[in-house]
């Protein structure tokens, strides 16, 4: 027998849930958001089972129990949208509202139109490529390239024939890299290879690699194996698309080879922050009251990075990064409720480009007999590590309530405990 409260809360459960999840939300996160849903609700005997493209959730008792199953693949959200559900999820923790209501709404927000066209998102695709393209290998020649591919990108997802979707990353890397290589001779472009990684960007699988790592780090073993079976099926993809179009034009081996150059000033990282914020509002459809936000986030990620790497080490400077930037994120989203935690947070990620480095790493073993394919590659497997604890640490640090001090207090022993442990031990005396 079914309960209509049941019923409500698992129909909503279920839609809200595969929100943050296609948004690149690790699975303990998502289960710690429905887990407080449904105790708000006083929801008994609360199941989940939380994948990558489906989820089920089970609510009540045996007598009196209510299954859900949904699924969301070829789903991706805009930023707008990802913050109208943040919002209808503080909603959700107030029992007075009827879950039909919430279930109701979400359906609305799922089916909202974006607010820019595709030759405006198109253009925030631009930007997006030349902010990255300034990180990545500043130069003004590689920027402006990054603007004209990056728009030439979006004009490509804007072909809405469904047998195509799958192929569009293979068709995007083909292009762009048929135009760069093509013009490699005429253009005083050292390294191709980084030219046209930024128009990239959004195929590039970094969020899935360090998801999935975190969420093998958590236990979740189904969905931290499969999400990073899709980032290297992507990067994969990604590089056949490219080594077809040097193969069509001819292009040596050598071109392959990653060379990284810094033709401006270490001011050029900065202004490509600027570039990323506004592509995000554009592509990605970002609320204009987020944009301070994530660019706050986006300036105290580069620079916790650039600090650690000019203080420690390079090699660690993705973890410095991942935290700072997690915990930034955390902060703002408690503060301001209209900028939750995934919209400021993903622009962010693309600044620690885990993604790039791998595609570098596997065109040049695909391509090239060069030992740095390898190397590029176990150096992509590391940051993806790096950025993995930085997150998951970042989150257990702002996770620690004040509900949760006291018993971090009792746990860890302090100086109080120490002397009352000598004391006693000195009142007992040696044990004979």
């Amino acid at each position: 027998m079914k309960t209509s409260r049941h019923c409500g809360v698992c129909r909503f459960t279920t839609r809200r849930s595969s929100c943050p999840t296609v948004a690149g939300e690790s699975i303990e996160g998502v289960q710690d958001r429905l887990t407080g849903i449904a105790t708000s609700r006083k929801v008994s005997e609360l199941q989940l089972i939380v994948l990558p493209a489906s989820l089920v959730v089970q609510t009540g008792h045996a007598a009196s129990t209510s299954v859900q199953i949904t699924s969301f693949v070829n789903r991706s959200l805009r930023l707008d949208q990802v913050a109208d559900v943040a919002q209808l999820a503080v909603r959700a923790s107030d029992p007075s509202v009827p879950a039909r209501t919430l279930t109701e709404e979400l359906e609305s927000v799922l089916r909202s139109r974006p607010p820019f066209g595709g030759v405006v998102r198109s253009f925030g695709i631009g930007l997006l490529a030349a902010g990255f393209s300034l990180s990545l290998q500043p130069s003004a020649g590689g920027a402006l390239a990054a603007v004209a591919l990056g728009v030439l990108v979006g004009l490509i997802q804007l072909v809405r024939i469904p047998s195509l979707r799958a192929t569009a990353p293979v068709l995007a890397a083909f292009v762009v890299s048929l135009i760069v290589f093509g013009l490699a001779d005429r253009v005083d472009s050292v390294n191709p290879v980084r030219v046209l990684i930024p128009p990239l960007i959004t195929f590039l699988p970094g969020g899935a690699l360090t998801t999935g790592m975190r969420d093998l780090a958590s236990g979740q073993i189904v969905s931290g194996a499969s999400r990073l079976v899709q980032g290297i099926v992507a990067l994969l993809l990604l590089a056949v698309g490219l080594l077809s179009a040097a193969a069509l034009v001819g292009t040596p081996e050598t071109v392959l080879i990653d060379q990284p150059v810094a033709r401006l000033g270490a001011w050029a990282p900065w202004v490509g922050l600027i570039l990323i914020t506004f592509g995000t509002r554009l592509y990605r459809c970002a609320p204009r009251s987020s944009l301070p936000w994530i660019l706050v986030v986006l300036v105290i990620a580069y620079a916790a990075q650039s600090i650690a790497a000019a203080l420690l080490d390079a090699r660690l400077s993705a973890f410095f990064g991942a935290f700072a930037m997690t915990t930034a994120a955390l902060a703002v989203e408690r503060v301001r409720s209209d900028a939750p935690y995934l919209v400021t947070y993903l622009p962010a990620f693309w600044m620690l480009v885990p993604g790039a480095a791998g595609l570098i790493g596997v065109a040049e073993i695909v391509g090239t007999d060069s030992s740095l394919g390898p190397t590029d590659f176990v150096n992509m497997l590391s940051t993806v590590i790096e950025i993995s604890l930085g997150v998951l640490l970042g989150a257990t640090v702002l996770h620690t309530g004040a509900n949760e001090l006291p018993e971090l207090a009792h746990a860890v022993p302090g100086p109080h405990r120490v002397e009352r442990w000598w004391r006693r031990h000195r009142r007992r005396g040696p044990r004979k």
